[in-house]
C-alpha cells in the first residue's frame, strides 16, 4: 500500500507521539508500504514555522531519510487535479493533498474530518 501522509501525521510519526492512533501507526511503519511525504506539506510547514505557528525539525530531509519516508514532488496533473474537487475543504495544502492522493490512488493518513468526506481512501491519523 502506498500512504501519503497529512501535515499532522507526519510531524506525529517524527516525533513519535501517542496521538497518532494505532491502526496509523503501524502502517506507516509496515515494511510492505511505501510512505510519501509531499512537497506541499514540506511547504506547508516551512510556512507555519516562519510564522512560528509549528514546532518542526530543522533537519527535514534528513528526518524523511531517516525514516525512510519518499518525497513526493507536485506535478502538473496534481495541480490540475484539485479543479475537480467538490468545495469540501478550503484549505489549498489539504485540497492538494486529496489532488494527489485521487491522482496517485495512495491512502491519505489524516485526522482531518473534511478531507475524510472526499471519495478517497484514508487511514485516520
Amino acid at each position: 500500500m502506498n500512504l501519503l501522509l497529512d501535515t499532522h501525521a507526519l510531524i506525529w510519526a517524527f516525533t513519535d507521539d501517542a496521538t497518532l492512533s494505532e491502526v496509523a501507526r503501524d502502517a506507516i511503519v509496515d515494511g510492505h508500504n511505501r510512505v510519501f511525504v509531499s512537497a506541499v506539506t514540506a511547504w506547508e510547514i516551512a510556512i507555519k514555522k516562519s510564522l512560528g505557528k509549528l514546532e518542526a525539525p530543522d533537519n527535514f530531509e534528513q528526518e524523511l531519510e531517516r525514516h525512510r519516508f519518499t518525497p513526493l514532488s507536485i506535478t502538473c496533473a496534481h495541480a490540475l487535479a484539485v479543479e475537480h474537487l467538490p468545495p469540501i475543504h478550503t484549505d489549498p495544502f489539504d485540497r492538494l493533498l486529496v489532488a494527489q492522493t485521487k491522482v496517485e490512488g495512495f491512502v491519505l493518513v489524516t485526522r482531518d474530518d473534511r478531507i475524510a468526506r472526499y471519495d478517497i481512501t484514508i487511514i485516520r491519523a
